[in-house]
């Protein structure tokens, strides 16, 4: 088959973000099958060795310079987005990556006929898929990622909403642009069964499929010893909300009461562009801000315990998925394990989880002072991953949607 792959994300190198791992593991997988051209968008600073190296795992790369993102912030503007928002049902994080010059390539690469399908790696993509596009194009896949009406409703849901009267705002409109554009979409594909149960909600009348996410066990060997020591780690991209929030939570709420009995026990943030509010938490004993890093892996490999205290976001996460293949023992929040068979009857034990600051440092302790429960949970959660989470299975399993 020929395929049209789009993704506005950038998705090299496949370490910035989940976005990214998932966008680029999978073209990689479609591309021992399939030609593929891929559009992206060239944001300022992608070094031009990225962009070489990319070439590698494509038929076709063609990229288009990546609007300007620059909102003005007065009640004037944000009123007249809202507006906008309101009458024509795409919100303005979506919209400001459309250009007329983008889209005029797109309908012409649809109606030339070269292409059996097109994949949306993310759902801010859809805004290119245009009728022309939907008429000679038979089959379009929307790979979302994570549902924005779900993940506003969750943020509402949790208190944890950056701004709440904003979200309330907005809600409804999310459920409709979601219902609309997975309209557009022959297949729509999501990372876990839950999910696949609320967009089935939105849309009942389109096929839902589950690609769970994967790792590289290459890239994230089993460790050969287990560290021992107070060290705990979280990775991900500390500009994320979703990773600001955990990172903010688990550093002023969590950290203090587990250094009153471990006065030694240190969190290492180990992701690219922290915030300034990730930045601050240098501040509090026992946090270290690494920023970007050469290999994540070594981070993984040092620290006692993985911790995931997620309090938003959808579908199975990477940064989970890499710390269980790396055999670091992992206390996640239900977020964190959200589609993952970690606990409960008949299932190995695979990780400890924990929702609030006690039970965080109870389940910490719990592996700080036993070592046996470290391995087993180590063992287990490797297993796992070797298993049913690895990008060629959940490549095979991309393949077969689309070829149908």
């Amino acid at each position: 088959m020929n395929i049209l792959m789009l993704s506005v994300t950038y998705p090299y190198p496949p370490s910035l973000g989940g976005t990214e791992v998932r966008t680029f593991n999978l073209l990689k997988a479609l591309r021992q099958h399939h030609d593929v051209t891929l559009f992206s968008l060239q944001h300022p600073g992608i070094p031009e060795a990225d962009i070489h190296a990319l070439k590698d795992y494509v038929t076709e790369l063609t990229l288009f310079p990546a609007p300007s993102n620059n909102y003005s912030r007065s009640l004037v503007s944000k009123a007249l987005r809202f507006g906008r928002f309101l009458w024509d049902g795409v919100p303005a994080s979506t919209r400001h990556r459309y250009t007329a010059a983008i889209q005029a390539w797109m309908d012409e690469q649809a109606k030339s006929g070269r292409f059996d399908a097109i994949t949306c790696e993310h759902s801010a993509n859809e805004i290119f898929v245009s009728p022309t596009v939907q008429a000679h194009i038979p089959c379009r896949v929307v790979d979302i990622h994570s549902s924005v009406y779900g993940t506003c409703k969750q943020q509402l849901d949790t208190g944890t909403a950056e701004d709440p009267l904003r979200e309330r705002l907005n809600l409804a409109l999310l459920k409709r642009y979601e219902q609309q554009y997975c309209g557009k979409f022959t297949d729509l594909v999501v990372t876990t069964p839950d999910d696949a149960n609320q967009i089935r909600k939105l849309r009942p009348d389109r096929r839902v499929h589950v690609v769970t996410n994967g790792v590289d066990l290459a890239e994230f060997p089993l460790r050969s010893r287990d560290p021992g020591g107070h060290d705990l780690v979280f990775v991900g991209a500390m500009d994320t909300p979703a990773n600001v929030d955990a990172a903010v939570f688990f550093s002023r709420e969590v950290l203090p009461l587990l250094r009153d009995r471990y006065p030694d026990a240190t969190v290492y943030l180990v992701g690219t562009r922290p915030t300034p509010p990730v930045l601050a938490l240098q501040e509090i004993p026992g946090v270290v801000v690494t920023g970007k890093v050469p290999s994540t892996v070594d981070y993984l490999h040092r620290a006692a315990v993985g911790v995931v205290p997620l309090r938003i976001g959808y579908g199975i996460k990477n940064k989970t998925l890499e710390a269980m293949a790396a055999g670091v023992p992992v206390v996640a929040s239900d977020r964190g394990l959200e589609g993952l068979a970690v606990d409960g009857d008949g299932v190995p034990l695979r990780a400890l989880r924990a929702n609030d600051p006690q039970a965080f440092v109870a389940a910490i302790s719990q592996l700080f002072e036993n070592p046996d429960l470290r391995a087993t949970l180590s063992r287990h959660a490797r297993t796992m991953i070797e298993a049913e989470f690895t990008w060629e299975s959940a490549g095979t399993r991309y393949h077969q949607v689309i070829t149908g």
